[in-house]
């Protein structure tokens, strides 16, 4: 039986835990319930198993028979803080909480490829560590990981990763060598000024008509301070200041985010932010004080992961299914554990549109075809074999 018939024989099951998990989200750091399903599904296939990993973290090993490299292969399991919309009839019990964004189906594919692997055990010349990581939306989940261990005792040789992908229809896979998601900063921007009447503005220092100016000032960098031939995205998300008609507030604050896949531009557009906000409030007469928190590194595939991984595609997945490279500007905190670690990270397409699934993520009707769940488990449980064995 091939892989890919394996896996659609599993789908029940894999079915099944998906609608368990969406229809009880939990957001990230607080997936207790996911975490301890997990743990269970994986102790009952015999896998020696660890939690507690970054609070709820849990990591599963599966041991061949002969020695070899180690496979990381990460699954996210939280949810988002959305009130959702789809009225499926798995939608979420929870209040203010959904899965909006696939990790329940990503959770759902990595228990499927852990009884995919324990029922090929014979054919694994080395180690797969199975990791179910909490909090990658923006929490910094995979990064507590890091730094709590994940990524040592075994040291992992490659990494992958997959995301059910509703930019793209199912049946289409997207991969590509090189980087795939963009590094992402998350800033703000405090400027102060002098309060004052509004009827007597000369009286006071206007951090209003300041911030007004920076934010215009700021969309410069990407159209003139950034090679064209590169990337970048640079957005102000958030404004807060004033709280009436007739007085010039001392503060405001601003809010946003910078994209990019290389350090190299990464550090321009922060160079040229920090320049034009200190120049451009001085100006004013005004004082601003920049502080930028990284949420992810870029997001980078390895050419010879990457290449084996499309064969895997060709001669695994069903002969309708295409190959797209793919790049987006989104950030995904696996990044991480591919820092060091040649690794892949799949998009795998789960867009439907004669069933209206259609939403794109973290929109309150999000929702994805089921079959991209097969693809997942497929290419992933045949592609971490075959690096095991052309390693």
């Amino acid at each position: 039986m091939s892989y890919y018939e394996e896996a659609k024989a599993l789908f029940p099951y894999t079915q099944k835990m998906r609608r368990d998990f969406h229809v009880h989200p939990e957001i990230g750091f607080q997936e207790v319930r996911t975490a301890g399903i997990v743990a269970n599904e994986l102790r009952d296939l015999g896998l020696e198993v660890t939690t507690g990993i970054a609070e709820t973290g849990v990591v599963a090993i599966v041991e061949g028979n002969r020695p070899g490299p180690v496979v990381l292969l990460r699954f996210d399991m939280d949810a988002l803080p959305i009130d959702e919309e789809t009225q499926a009839e798995y939608a979420s019990t929870t209040s203010g909480v959904m899965h909006a964004c696939g990790h329940d189906g990503h959770t759902a594919v990595g228990l499927t490829v852990a009884k995919m692997l324990v029922d090929h055990k014979e054919d694994i010349s080395g180690t797969i560590k199975l990791v179910f990581q909490p909090a990658e939306e923006g929490l910094g989940g995979a990064k507590r990981m890091v730094d709590e261990g994940v990524l040592e005792n075994p040291r992992p040789d490659y990494s992958m990763a997959m995301h059910v992908w509703n930019e793209m229809p199912i049946g289409e896979i997207g991969i590509m060598a090189g980087p795939v998601m963009a590094g992402a900063e998350m800033f703000s921007i405090t400027i102060t000024g002098k309060g004052a009447h509004g009827a007597a503005p000369h009286l006071g220092y206007d951090p209003i008509l300041a911030a007004s100016q920076i934010i215009s000032a700021l969309q410069s960098i990407v159209s003139r301070n950034v090679n064209p031939l590169d990337t970048a995205v640079l957005s102000i998300t958030a404004i807060h200041g004033g709280t009436a008609f007739n007085i010039i507030p001392p503060k405001v604050e601003l809010k946003g985010t910078v994209r990019t896949f290389s350090d190299t531009v990464r550090e321009k557009v922060h160079k040229r932010i920090r320049e034009i906000v200190t120049g451009v409030a001085n100006s004013l007469e005004c004082e601003a004080e920049i502080n930028v928190t990284e949420v992810s590194r870029p997001v980078v595939n390895n050419e010879k992961v990457t290449s084996l991984v499309i064969k895997m595609v060709e001669g695994v997945l069903p002969e309708s299914t295409s190959i797209k490279g793919v790049q987006t500007m989104g950030s995904e905190d696996m990044a991480y554990m591919m820092t060091d670690i040649p690794g892949c990270f799949i998009f795998v397409g789960s867009k439907n549109e004669e069933q209206n699934l259609v939403f794109g993520h973290h929109h309150p009707k999000f929702d994805f075809d089921e079959q991209a769940l097969v693809n997942g488990a497929a290419l992933i449980t045949a592609s971490a074999l075959e690096l095991l064995n052309a390693s």
